[in-house]
């Protein structure tokens, strides 16, 4: 059977060994310092002063960031945020939801007009071009930090991310296990939605190994964990009934480990939204260069609109939830909110499509 599929389990930080900077961070920080010097094409583009797009900047980062930690906070927990009001400022901690950040650029943008004197629509024009860009950084650093996970593809398609399997493995053992590492390959045979791999430990090189002992600690122990526990148990799939594929051998004087298990595949929802986020940057791109002294100001900021929030609510069926009791509604909170985000692009559209043509900025 032919199949196609990435074992995904990059290091989190750029440089190996260090905790700062993380791939999140800097794609995060890179989707900023991209998106601004599109903005300083666009206004020069348009023969305006290019120091606003400076203040622009500044506008747009702190309404991000403070728009999608609130947002993450009050639409996903807020019990527990409203109880602990200090744990909304530990944005460290993780915790950014796209909807609230979007909600805090509008306001943002509100202001920076009235500051500016510039018509409303006429920068959520310009600026949905470059959110495009910043949202496929961001979620490129998503892929990178194996979180937001898609659904298992119940196919030979997809990736398995098996990253916290290596913190689960790890946890104990740091004394003893030098690294692990994931391959594709193995005994095992694959099933719909499960596919070949092996994990590998690397043991300390000195360090000695009675084999008999430690076969019966992996078929007790690491098979329970595998089993068991949920940072194994979403990503690895072992057969209760059957003891763990597990054989040892010495490399340059060190011991390793192979296990040969099956990953569980599933869809890479990161890579979905980062690739439409640049088609979306593409086609209102496209309207903005080719079209934008035909359309009405607002039209493109409705175009994005409604093919981001459609989108979203789309890819939400391939997506795990965030949080646990979105199982228990229809539809999860993602969904949600990007039915209004959706059904208000169309009335922009709508509304500004039937009006004459009026210059605005």
């Amino acid at each position: 059977m032919l199949s196609f599929y990435l074992i995904w389990s990059p290091d989190p930080s750029v440089f190996p060994g260090l905790d700062i900077p993380r791939w999140y961070g800097v794609l995060f920080a890179l989707g900023f310092i991209l998106s601004q010097q599109v903005m300083f094409w666009i206004y020069r583009k348009e023969g305006k002063d290019e120091k606003a797009v400076d203040k622009l900047t500044i506008y747009m980062v702190v309404a991000t960031v403070v728009g999608a930690r609130l947002g993450h906070c009050l639409f996903y927990d807020p019990v527990y945020y409203l109880s602990h009001p200090l744990e909304i400022l530990m944005i460290w901690q993780g915790g950014l939801a796209s909807h609230g950040g979007a909600l805090g650029i509008f306001v943002a943008l509100w202001l920076f007009a009235r500051n500016q004197k510039i018509h409303y629509y006429w920068i959520l024009d310009r600026v949905a071009i470059v959110v495009c860009l910043t949202g496929a950084c961001i979620r490129m650093g998503n892929f990178m930090n194996s979180e937001i996970l898609g659904k298992p593809t119940e196919s030979s398609y997809g990736v398995v991310f098996p990253k916290s399997v290596e913190a689960l493995l790890m946890y104990r053992n740091t004394d003893r296990i030098e690294d692990i590492t994931f391959e594709k390959g193995g005994n095992k045979e694959a099933s719909p939605g499960l596919v070949p791999m092996k994990i590998i430990l690397t043991y300390k090189r000195g360090m000695e190994m009675d084999e008999v002992r430690t076969y019966d600690f992996f078929q007790s122990n690491v098979k329970n964990a595998l089993i068991n526990y949920r940072e194994a148990s979403e990503h690895i799939y072992e057969d209760p009934d059957e003891p763990l594929d597990v054989n040892f051998f010495k490399v340059d004087g060190k011991y390793i480990a192979e296990i040969s298990t099956l990953g569980i595949a599933r869809h890479p929802a990161q890579l979905y939204e980062s690739i439409f986020c640049v088609l979306l940057m593409l086609l209102t791109g496209h309207l903005w260069y080719h079209h934008r002294h035909q359309l009405n100001e607002g039209i493109i900021f409705g175009v994005f609109m409604l093919g981001l929030w459609s989108f979203r609510f789309a890819v939400e069926f391939l997506k795990e939830n965030q949080e646990a009791w979105e199982a228990d509604i229809p539809l999860n909170m993602g969904q949600w909110l990007s039915i209004p985000m959706a059904i208000a692009a169309i009335v922009i559209i709508v509304v500004q499509a039937t009006k004459k043509k009026e210059t605005t900025a």
